[in-house]
């Protein structure tokens, strides 16, 4: 199997899973929380947080996990992954998150093929998806590369409670939720708004990084700073850094 292909493997098989665990823990959280939504929605937190977690950690280091079409533009904007998968990408997510639909209907021996009736939709909804997505490319964009995994799962988790669209925060994952008729069900009619929305909160958590970072004027004048300190070479490993001015 070549990279490329090995790659687009990752992501549609990543992506499956998500959706598999996203969707078939609603259903069991529905099933067993007897209508207390707040149960089944704590039940279908915890398994999505642990879920995603895991599957960043095992599907990282072959195609960077995105799982997110959102992700997977900013990234090919940003020069970390070639303009040339990022189609190719996306559209392995998209088939991954249907097909991850279909195999949690499977597993709970529900009916496979069927459209979500759940609306989801108005203003204070798409304000919640762009607030959700910003954050997360936020995090993905500024976590240190050993912890993304853990702190995009915990993000994940919280934006389930605070934000009024409990977060799909993903392109994908509202398409794959079209698909479902169940708790973690959206009407194929809600789809778009939380995509635009989705988008724009991208686009916004880029912006806000962008912000946060230091300028090259800036990185040069603190490496000049820390080279000038007295007993500090260019090759001296062990000095401490020059705090920022």
């Amino acid at each position: 199997m070549g990279d490329t292909t090995r790659k687009l493997f990752a992501e549609a098989l990543g992506t499956a899973l998500l959706l598999a665990v996203v969707i078939g823990s609603g259903i069991m959280a529905e099933r067993l929380a007897e209508g207390n939504v707040a149960i089944a929605l704590l039940a279908n937190t915890m398994a999505t947080v642990g879920g995603l977690y895991i599957l960043i950690e095992v599907f990282g280091p072959v195609s960077g996990a995105h799982f997110n079409p959102a992700v997977s533009l900013v990234m090919a904007v940003r020069g970390a992954l070639p303009r040339a998968l990022a189609a190719p990408y996306i559209v392995a997510q998209l088939a991954g998150a249907m097909l991850g639909a279909w195999l949690a209907h499977a597993m709970f021996d529900a009916t496979i093929f069927q459209f979500s009736t759940k609306v989801r939709s108005g203003t204070g909804q798409w304000i919640a998806e762009a607030v959700a997505t910003a954050g997360l490319l936020l995090v993905i964009l500024r976590a240190p590369a050993s912890r993304v995994a853990a702190m995009v799962a915990c993000y994940i988790g919280a934006a389930y409670w605070f934000t009024a669209s409990t977060s799909f925060a993903n392109p994908a994952a509202a398409f794959g939720r079209m698909f479902s008729d169940s708790f973690a069900g959206i009407a194929p009619a809600s789809a778009p708004g939380f995509v635009v929305a989705e988008l724009i909160g991208a686009g916004i958590g880029v912006v806000v990084h962008m912000a946060l970072s230091p300028t090259a004027d800036e990185t040069a004048l603190h490496s000049a700073r820390a080279l000038s300190k007295p007993g500090t070479a260019a090759g001296d490993t062990d000095a401490a850094p020059h705090p920022p001015a």
